[in-house]
């Protein structure tokens, strides 16, 4: 079993940064591929990045290509999600996910985050 912790969401406003952090416990963490995904009201959860189990191939999705950058560090089982230049249209609960293989569709991951609230005011 895998647990995942995030951490680091908040109130900032557009234009800034925050730094998301998800940490796991459980099976080997470095056998698993991670990814974010991010739900705003009303709207169904969708991809934000992922990353393979090495840390080399990454994926993100349009709305954030540029702006986010994922990154993990297997010997502290963390990942990580630096947002810079935030808009308020990317105000959502976001969560971590762990899998065995780096996709973008939900259904593949295993395990998942309880979330952490980003809000982004305008």
């Amino acid at each position: 079993q895998v647990q995942l912790v995030e951490s680091g969401g908040g109130l900032v406003q557009a234009g800034g940064s925050l730094r998301l952090s998800c940490a796991a416990s459980g099976l080997a963490f470095s056998v698993l591929a991670m990814a974010w995904f991010r739900q705003a009201p009303g709207k169904e959860r969708e991809i934000v990045a992922t990353i393979d189990r090495s840390g080399h191939s990454t994926y993100y999705a349009d709305s954030v290509k540029v702006r986010f950058t994922i990154s993990r560090d297997n010997a502290k089982k963390m990942v990580q999600l630096q947002m810079n230049r935030l808009k308020p249209e990317d105000t959502a609960v976001y969560y971590c996910a762990a899998g065995r293989v780096a996709t973008m569709t939900s259904t593949t991951y295993d395990f998942w985050g309880q979330g952490t609230q980003v809000t982004v005011s305008s």
